[in-house]
């Protein structure tokens, strides 16, 4: 048996590594010249960062013991500290009643709890849309405050405009009730991912562990095609029999494990019907442009990253790598700070130069009183296209005739958070690969459609420690 995987991502290395150590020969197609994907590990300035901050939890201990198995002991287990810039202030996440009272101020703090009160006795009529469902939860002015502006940012598009899905995967067990519980108990007893307050991380980066696949892989006997772009899955009588390069090289393999983007990936299948092409091309991804920037300065602020819900900024999050694992930055005497945008392939913004982009990044950290003049040294652009699916409202209807259309294609396993259009964390990326392996060699049933960003249930809840797996 022979298996192409398509994407060198957390899923697309997970799926073969798995599949080498059951003895399945697979070759492996990277666009790129990296290994990694989202999850992959730069080098600037001497220094080692991520492409935006990159932390490991999971609660299923299939993923956590085979990422253990990967990195081994070489990781540390990082204390979370994140905050939420508003107005000028800094509030620290998950909640802290004191901090909030602070820094809203009585009578606002007022309104937001007279906002809250309201929805148990007038709850806000759910129409399907984010904005509806996180309303029902936190009240409006919460809303209002610390998911409006955030998530427009992120995704472009109103919060009327986007799924109720995407809240229920992120948060679904978060409510107001809930983050002050944990406010209370400082934490203690909480199992809820968007709270978590530490996490496993490499020493040497999050792509290390895709670096270490890699090498196993290679090791095996298998292959890595880097820079070497696939331009479609092709098929024959409804079954998948191979691949075709951009180059227009046709290979043929048994089975194809894709991670490429989904909506290239179906609309490029040769018998794909016109209706299921024409859906696909109404799904949208959105883009990120990261500005690294080099600061002359050390222990400038705590935070591993912090959310930007100021309206008056186009930057999104600033992740501070300095503040992860001192093995990222050795002996340098200077900060790699990483400012995120995000943006539509048709908007300006998108087209701007990379001087543009570090002028822009530049002027907005120092409007956040976070660095002062003359500190900055020197800046980095990294452009990643289609690097969130866009959860708009009603997606799933549009979703669902697609994947039951290549369900019924033999030999293809869509995966991963560009294959499969699901908003993955890296650890759900790693159980789709780790079930489409299964699959293959095995003869498992796993529908990895079904595979969503939440799926605490599958197995007892297992946590990654210093000391190893450790059962809740």
């Amino acid at each position: 048996m022979k298996i192409a995987v398509i994407g060198a991502g957390a899923a697309g290395m997970t799926a073969a590594y798995s599949l080498v150590k059951k003895n399945v020969s697979v070759d492996i197609y990277e666009a790129s010249s990296d290994i990694g994907g989202l999850a992959r590990t730069l080098s600037l300035w001497n220094q080692k960062v991520d492409i935006g901050p990159h932390r490991f939890f999971s609660n299923d201990k299939r993923v956590n013991a085979l990422w253990l198995e990967v990195i081994g002991s070489d990781y540390e287990m990082v204390n979370r500290l994140t905050r939420i810039h508003y107005k000028n202030d800094f509030y620290s996440y998950p909640l802290s009643i004191f901090n909030v009272l602070r820094n809203l101020g009585i009578g606002e703090t007022t309104r937001c709890l007279l906002s809250y009160l309201a929805e148990q006795f007038r709850p806000t009529k759910q129409d399907g849309s984010f904005e509806a469902w996180v309303q029902r939860r936190f009240g409006k002015r919460l809303f209002e405050i610390f998911f409006k502006t955030y998530t427009e940012k992120l995704w472009g598009i109103k919060c009327t405009e986007l799924d109720a899905d995407f809240a229920a995967q992120r948060i679904k067990k978060l409510s107001l009730y809930e983050a002050i519980k944990n406010a209370a108990l400082q934490g203690k007893g909480n199992k809820h991912k968007t709270l978590v307050d530490q996490f496993a991380y490499p020493l040497d980066g999050t792509g290390v562990v895709y670096e270490r696949m890699a090498r196993f892989i290679k090791e095996s006997g298998n292959n890595i095609y880097l820079n070497t772009p696939v331009y479609r899955v092709t098929t024959s009588n409804g079954a998948v029999n191979g691949i075709e390069l951009k180059d227009g090289t046709g290979r043929q393999y048994d089975h194809v494990i894709s991670s490429m983007p989904y909506t290239l990936m179906v609309g490029r299948l040769p018998e794909a019907p016109v209706e299921i092409k024409s859906l696909a091309q109404k799904l949208k991804y959105r883009n990120t442009v990261i500005v690294y920037l080099l600061v002359n300065a050390v222990d400038i602020f705590p935070d591993n990253w912090i959310y930007i819900h100021s309206s008056d900024l186009k930057m999104g999050r600033i992740t501070n790598f300095r503040n992860w694992v001192p093995d990222l930055y050795g002996d340098k005497k200077k900060t790699i700070l990483a400012i995120e945008y995000w943006c539509n392939d048709d908007d300006e913004i998108w087209k701007s130069t990379d001087s543009s982009f570090i002028q822009l990044a530049s002027t907005e950290i120092l409007k956040t009183q976070l660095l002062k003049q003359g500190m900055l040294e020197s800046g980095y652009v990294h452009r990643i296209p289609r690097s969130y699916p866009v959860y708009s409202k009603g997606y799933k209807e549009i979703l669902k005739p697609i994947e039951e259309y290549l369900s019924s294609i033999q030999n293809l396993s869509a995966i991963g958070r560009y294959g499969a259009f699901k908003y993955n964390n890296q650890d759900h990326s790693i159980l789709m690969g780790l079930l489409a392996a299964e699959n293959i060699a095995d003869g498992a049933g796993h529908k990895l459609s079904e595979i969503n960003t939440d799926y605490e249930t599958y197995q007892e809840s297992y946590i990654i420690t210093k000391s190893g797996l450790l059962k809740q």
